[in-house]
Order: structure tokens, then sequence, then C-alpha cells
């Protein structure tokens, strides 16, 4: 039986896993104008250097789950954070765009393989309830830590000057943290029991995973190419494979097999509403990262150290709001994620209107500690939201939807407001960060009115039968 001291020790290994994935998507932010420089890339392919790493983490989450189930959770989790290393340092060798992108794209999926087994670890080494609601703070706190660590090491490291290039240690750095962890998880961590019956839904996961490359990559590389045939053709395709996807997947439930995703849980009203709320938030939520760090360094003048400054204090305000949101909540319910959305409204609008090149560095950081906190009145409360309907039964399955969904959301906001950015940075950065705060402004409202349509009242577990 596990002592104390070996549960928290083996929680602190896996948390690596979420800690690396959610620093390599804020790291990048800052880093973009230099990894653009450093390979001559347009700014099409640096939207995919993000877009691509979160769209292979999307179409594999829910079966790297299973496959901890299926082999072994110690196990995928070593090999997942042994996969994310390598692809790390594949990425910071690379040479051109192109094979930055791919090697994105790997990087995210070895990163849906590794990040699942955190959630699985603590499910099954934390029973008691206390514990159990202590380890999932520390999860939440890794996350929050994270994002900021990601922008203040992506500014300093673009900032440096030797015989690497600035922007290849941004990938380079997780080779150290990576090995130290398969060291201590082959040390220090034990094998949990094995579920040998999952099945693998390997066509589901093609047809997704199809889907989603022909629903990004054309309203990002469409949009720069001027939108040529060859993009109208493959939105249609993402359109038909998604109803092929659907298809698929009540045809194997109806033949008792294990689909990908179980469809049953759209025919709940609230979940398919929290699953529309989790769309218009992720999609503001990752794209105003990118539109901020890049403004700030080219519309500006911040440099990229000092861009990663400037994260440090919403940062924290954002961790300080999730802990006053998960009280809170309990109490006024989704009344919490209102006052978050105004607050965000009103942070948006602000910068839209204030942030000029030679504004106070002051305004700037205080506009940005207002989305800071209004943010963390809303996201991480979100889950509760959209799962707070679904039975029981169902939790497991709804939960894989919810973070495929979210991953997905913000490959869209990165495609599609970002897109709108970079399109007016042709007239102008000030010009280029108004209307992409238009797009961040329409998500915000649509996240309130979906909170207000979404019924207060006690939710009634149903079976799952």
């Amino acid at each position: 039986m596990k002592t104390i001291q070996n549960k928290w020790l083996e929680l602190l290994i896996v948390l690596a896993a979420p800690l690396l994935s959610v620093i390599d998507v804020f790291i990048i932010n800052i880093a973009i104008p230099t990894i653009k420089k450093g390979t001559h890339a347009t700014d099409g392919e640096m939207q995919l250097v993000i877009a691509g790493y979160l769209l292979g983490y999307a179409a594999f989450l829910i079966t790297g789950g299973r496959a901890g189930d299926h082999f072994g959770r110690k196990k995928v989790f070593f090999w997942g954070m042994a996969a994310f290393t390598i692809a790390s340092c594949l990425c910071g060798m690379s040479q051109s765009a192109l094979q930055l992108n791919l090697t994105r794209f790997f990087q995210g999926l070895s990163a849906s393989f590794m990040v699942p087994q955190t959630i699985a670890f603590i499910q099954i080494l934390f029973t008691d309830p206390r514990e159990r609601a202590k380890a999932f703070g520390l999860y939440g706190i890794t996350l929050g830590t994270a994002a900021v660590i990601g922008q203040v090491l992506g500014g300093y490291l673009s900032d440096l000057h030797g015989m690497i290039e600035g922007w290849r240690l941004v990938f380079f750095i997780n080779l150290p943290i990576g090995a130290v962890t398969l060291w201590a998880t082959h040390r220090y961590v034990t094998e949990t029991p094995r579920h040998e019956h999952t099945k693998f839904d390997y066509t589901g996961i093609l047809i997704l995973t199809l889907a989603l490359f022909a629903l990004i990559y054309p309203l990002i590389q469409g949009r720069e190419s001027g939108w040529p045939l060859w993009s109208f053709g493959l939105l249609l395709l993402s359109a038909v494979l998604f109803l092929w996807f659907t298809y698929d997947q009540k045809k194997k439930l109806a033949k008792g097999r294990v689909p990908l995703i179980d469809v049953r849980l759209f025919q709940i009203k609230e979940f398919n509403m929290g699953l529309a709320a989790v769309l218009f938030h992720f999609m503001l939520h990752t794209a105003y990262l990118l539109l901020s760090a890049v403004y700030l360094q080219n519309g500006l003048s911040v440099s990229a150290l000092d861009a990663g400054l400037y994260f440090i204090i919403p940062g924290i305000l954002f961790i300080i709001s999730s802990v006053l949101a998960s009280r809170l909540i309990i109490r006024y319910g989704k009344k919490v994620l209102l006052v978050g959305v105004v607050l965000l409204l009103t942070a948006f609008y602000l910068q839209m209107v204030c942030w000029k090149p030679g504004s106070d560095p002051l305004l700037v950081i205080g506009l940005m500690a207002i989305w800071g906190f209004g943010n963390g009145l809303v996201l991480p409360s979100l889950l509760n939201i959209a799962l707070q309907h679904v039975p029981v039964a169902y939790a497991g399955a709804a939960a894989g939807i919810y973070s495929t969904f979210q991953q997905t959301a913000s490959a869209l906001g990165v495609s599609i407001i970002g897109g709108v950015f970079f399109y007016y940075a042709k007239d102008g950065w000030q010009q280029a960060y108004h209307y992409g705060t238009i797009g961040l402004l329409i998500c915000t409202f649509m996240v309130g009115l979906i909170l207000l349509l979404v019924s207060g009242k006690k939710p009634v577990q149903a079976s799952a039968s």
C-alpha cells in the first residue's frame, strides 16, 4: 500500500505533463516574432505553429486516455513524455516552417497521450474526497503557473543571442525537464491496474483527424493564399467528414461497439449549451493570447522579455480569481461567470480604445490585469457548467468530449480571429488589433448569452441505461 509521501511524490512527478503541455502553448505566443524571422515563415505558417499543436492534441485526447486504461498509465505516461521530449528537440532543430509545423503536430499528439494519465493518476491515488480535492487543486495551480512561466520564459529565451538562436531554446528547454521526469517516473511511479478489454476506434480517430485538418488548414492558409478554390473544397470536405464521423459513431453504438465519442451525450440540451460556451470562450482565450503577444511587440514596441513580464500580474490574478470562483460558484452559481464575462468585455473594449503606440506601461498592464481576473472567474468553471447535467455514468466520456472540444476551439480561435488580425496587419498593427478585438468581443458576448440561457436549476442525475 502506498504511503502518503509516495502518493504526493507521484503526483508531483505526473504533474510535469500538464505543466509542459501548457507552457508549450504560452511560450510560443511571445516567441512568434523571433520564430517567424528565424524560419522565414509567413503569418499563416506561424498560426499553424500554434493551431497544429492544438490539432494534434485535440484529435487524440480520448484515445490517449483509453490507451492508459489498456496498456497501463505509467507506461503510456512514460512513452508519451519521451515522445514529447523528442518532438520538442526536433522542433528546436527545424530548418523551415514546414518542418516546424510537422514536428509541432507530433508534439501535440504526444501531449494527448501523457496529459490524460495525470487526471487518471489523481483519481486512482486519491480516494479520500478531501485529498482528491487538494490534488485537483494542485492540478489547477499547475495550469495557472505554467501559463505565467510560459509567457516569461518565451520572452526571456527569445531575447537571448548566443551560439543557439533564442527561439530554438524555447523548445530545447523541454529536454532537461523531460529527462528528469522520465527518470523520476521510472524510479518512483508505480503502474496502475490495466483494463485490457478497452477497445480503440481507429477509423473514428482517422475520420475525426482528417475532418479537423480539413477545417483548420484552409481557414489559415486559404486566407493567406487569397481564398483559392481548394480552400473552399477542403471546407466542404470537412463538413462531409464531420457528418460521416457522426454517422459512423451512431452506427458503432447501435451495434454494441465502443465508438470514439458517445453521441448520446448530445441529446442533453444543457451539455450542448455548455460546449457552445466552451467553443466561444476558448476561441477568444487562445486568440487573445496570440493577438496581445504579437501586438505588444510589433504595435507597442515592447521587447520580447518585457512582453513576457507583462503577463505575470494577469497570471497571478487569474489564479486568485479561479480559487475565489470555485468557492463563490457554490453559492451564486453562474452569476460568478457572468461577472467574469462583464470584466472581459470591459477589458477588451478598453484595450481596443486605449492601447496605442506610446501607451503608459501601467495602463497596458492594468487592462491586462482586468482580463486576467475576469478570465479566472469564467474559464475554470466552464467544465462544471458543461458537465453538471450529465449523468454520472457518462462523466468520463463527457470529460473526453469536453477536452477535445476545448482544444479544437482553441485552434479555431487562432485560425479565425488570428486570421482577421493578420489580414489587417498590412494596414498597421493598431488597425489589426482593433478588428481582432472585435472578434474577441463577439465571442465574449456569445459566452454571456449562452450562460444566461443555461438553466440554473440543479441537475437530475438520471441513469445511463
